[in-house]
């Protein structure tokens, strides 16, 4: 494939990509991620006993806040009107770990997979954050796009590996 850089012009410079053209349509994407730790953390996460309160209630608004702000995270991604933000945790015992997944919506110009993926990865390192003093070893790991719908592109979903 001949790939051309977006983000680059003729010269060489770098520019955020004009989207006023292009038209609205609703778009979806979904993001995961996974967090390792060991079992007494795990433990402690899932009897609400960490001493900084309620791990999943704190990730998942770290998620939403972190979509919400992905345009002032990752340079030249545009600002969306987001219409959803949902993020899932399931713990995984046999891995002694929590996989965490974002659903983010939005009817616009361009799609929401930055905003999916940022949302996961804040809310693995808020999870990170709040049980280190317990677990400094914890691993976050498996940060992809799952699946996303809308735009010229239109469909995608990841093929299982």
């Amino acid at each position: 494939m001949d790939w051309k850089l977006s983000h680059i012009d003729e010269s060489g410079n770098v520019h955020m990509v004009d989207i006023t053209q292009k038209q609205d349509t609703e778009r979806t994407a979904v993001a995961h991620a996974k967090i390792r730790m060991n079992k007494e953390t795990l433990d402690a996460i899932t009897q609400k006993t960490v001493k900084k309160g309620d791990v999943f209630s704190v990730a998942k608004i770290a998620g939403i806040m972190a979509a919400k702000k992905t345009s002032e995270l990752v340079p030249l991604c545009h600002n969306l009107n987001l219409t959803n933000v949902d993020l899932e945790f399931k713990v995984n015992e046999q891995e002694n770990g929590v996989e965490i997944t974002a659903t983010v919506k939005c009817v616009g110009k361009t799609g929401a997979e930055m905003e999916a993926l940022t949302a996961v990865a804040i809310a693995a390192l808020t999870i990170y954050d709040m049980c280190k003093a317990m677990d400094k070893g914890m691993i976050i790991e498996q940060i992809y796009l799952v699946e996303k719908s809308g735009g010229k592109s239109g469909e995608y979903k990841r093929e299982q590996t």
